[in-house]
């Protein structure tokens, strides 16, 4: 059903609204006949979206509402969270970055609702990856991420002053002989070398502490 503005062709034109077959519901713009412009698609399952359309596709700025409560405030491309935008999911977590076809892709800050802790840095397809800062309430590890694991070279910064320096070692689970399985990884395990006064960081390396 469709009740709204057409232009000479009948086609659907200016402001409407349109119930679909499956039951979703659009009440927005359109331009020769399909939807372009602002308007507010409301799915069955409870879920709308409400933002900028071009050709039927969510493209420009808009907010999409999920069913489990969760939500997306930010840019799109042909229907895909694409450009820069926040993320709250349903438990309380957000996301505010970058995105790339639909995945936290480029640069963003995650936080944590339960533990406070946030992660600021890079993001490859959704996982962690690069130069990083995790935060946590009294201290902080600044190091590179690979796979959603910290890697390398990196320190804690403690807010008593203090910073331990040193290295996540990825580790190989000891098999027995007899075992063709592949080696399993186990978490990286953190290799302390020295613990110093704060210093400043770069990603390029450490600069000496001052005297």
């Amino acid at each position: 059903e469709y009740d709204g503005e057409r232009n000479s062709e009948g086609k659907r034109h200016g402001h409407g609204k349109a119930r679909l077959p499956n039951g979703d519901t659009y009440d927005g713009e359109y331009k020769h006949g399909v939807r372009s412009g602002q308007g507010t698609y409301r799915f069955k399952n409870g879920a709308y979206y409400t933002g900028q359309y071009l050709q039927n596709k969510k493209h420009g700025q808009g907010i999409f509402f999920y069913p489990d409560g969760s939500k997306y405030e930010g840019d799109w491309v042909n229907d895909q969270r694409h450009g820069y935008g926040e993320y709250t999911y349903a438990n309380g977590d957000t996301y505010t970055g970058e995105w790339f076809n639909h995945n936290r892709h480029g640069q963003g800050t995650y936080v944590y609702k339960d533990t406070g802790s946030k992660y600021v840095g890079g993001w490859v397809n959704g996982i962690l990856e690069g130069e990083a800062e995790l935060i946590h309430l009294n201290h902080r590890f600044k190091g590179k991420f690979l796979n959603g694991n910290p890697i390398g070279r990196g320190k804690y910064v403690f807010d008593i002053g203090c910073e331990q320096h040193g290295e996540y070692i990825q580790l190989e689970q000891d098999k027995g002989e007899e075992e063709e399985e592949p080696s399993l990884l186990i978490g990286p395990k953190w290799k302390a070398s020295e613990i110093t006064k704060l210093t400043s960081w770069t990603p390029h390396g450490e600069n000496p502490p001052s005297p």
